[in-house]
């Protein structure tokens, strides 16, 4: 976790990689939930036998699973202690470059890309690029860029 006193300490820095979280591992419970959750029962992610037998010998996650994990990274890796909220405010790219096999871990890196003031009172439009790496793999399992509104 990276804690920042203030927006404007988080804004110092812009073009940097500002943090890193810790492992997470992808459960079949977590993906089967999801499943549930979103209606998307595709065998390659719940059904574990046939998954076996399949493309990736294994069940994998969603990849909007993967990608759901980001307010996670978020929580996991930044603070700011004079910042009473932040919201989600879209995502400007996303792509998923490999699948994540149930029992694999992956982590976030967060770097900030740009972070411009919304109001008088000092809250401000971030862009962070956040990649999900997957443990042991040479490409990322997910990048994507992440808006997000902070308020103070």
């Amino acid at each position: 976790m990276k804690t920042f006193q203030t927006l404007q300490d988080l804004a110092a820095c812009v073009g940097q990689e500002v943090a890193t979280t810790d492992w997470i591992t992808i459960t079949q419970e977590q993906v089967n939930q999801f499943a549930e959750a979103t209606g998307d029962h595709q065998w390659i992610h719940v059904d574990v036998e046939r998954a076996k037998a399949g493309p990736f010998g294994a069940p994998i996650a969603h990849g909007f699973l993967t990608l759901a994990l980001i307010p996670k990274i978020f929580a996991e890796g930044v603070e700011v202690v004079e910042s009473r909220m932040g919201v989600n405010y879209g995502l400007n790219r996303v792509r998923f470059m490999s699948p994540v096999p149930v029992g694999s871990r992956v982590r976030g890196h967060m770097k900030l890309l740009s972070s411009e003031s919304i109001d008088d009172k000092g809250s401000v439009q971030m862009v962070w690029e956040v990649t999900i790496e997957l443990e042991g793999a040479s490409k990322p399992a997910c990048v994507a860029e992440s808006v997000v509104r902070r308020f103070r």
